[in-house]
């Protein structure tokens, strides 16, 4: 018998084989490549992902501000209905006084501190009391007194009264009543002989007109 033993198959590799399997270890350049670009796309992806730190403090800002929005909230606007209707209406115009049937009715005018004593004006004032509207206007731009103009004044006065105050025709009144006061005497002085000083009284009235229809 021969003493040759069996070899092993797996032991002994042809350098075909041997070949093959040299070619499967080697890296080839496209897989170098295809390697290279995979690790460029995880570095983008790892880059991508990282925030920046400007990014990061905007973020910290906008959650510091959050809290003070919600502590402070803005102050709602009213709307201009509202405020329409929450103004203070006006106060109705008081209506024209009318006269009732049967009343007696009294218009007053009054003129005060005018530049006359009482005695002048009543001097003038007999001589209209109890005459009509007419009349008188025709007594006082006749008198040559310089009063008489205060008393047409305070006369037309009261006739403007009756008619805007009381629907009243001006040419259908009479004078009810005339009346002149005394008021606040003005105190002047002048110089006399051997330096002396003389009081001057410089004297006012109240003038007063009533009016009343002709039928009372």
């Amino acid at each position: 018998m021969s003493d040759q033993t069996p070899k092993d198959p797996e032991a002994e590799e042809t350098p075909e084989t041997e070949a093959a399997t040299s070619d499967e270890l080697e890296p080839t350049a496209a897989d170098e490549a295809a390697a290279d670009a995979a690790a460029e796309e995880e570095e983008d992806d790892v880059l991508t992902d990282e925030p920046e730190p400007e990014a990061e403090a905007d973020e910290e800002a906008e959650a510091d501000d959050e809290p003070e929005a919600e502590e402070k909230p803005k102050p709602r606007r009213r709307s201009r209905a509202k405020t329409q209707d929450e103004a203070p209406t006006p106060a109705p115009k008081p209506a024209r006084e009318r006269v009732a049937p049967g009343e007696r009715v009294l218009v007053r005018a009054q003129a005060k501190y005018v530049r006359t004593s009482a005695r002048k004006a009543r001097l003038v004032c007999d001589h209209i009391r109890g005459k009509s509207v007419l009349e008188a206007r025709a007594i006082l731009a006749l008198t040559p007194r310089h009063v008489a103009r205060d008393w047409s004044k305070l006369l037309e006065s009261a006739v403007a009264n009756a008619e805007n105050n009381h629907e009243l025709i001006g040419d259908e009144l009479r004078i009810a009543s005339v009346t002149a006061d005394e008021g606040p005497t003005l105190k002047r002085y002048r110089p006399r002989a051997m330096g002396r000083a003389t009081r001057i009284r410089k004297r006012t009235s109240h003038l007063t007109i009533l009016l009343t229809p002709k039928e009372y």
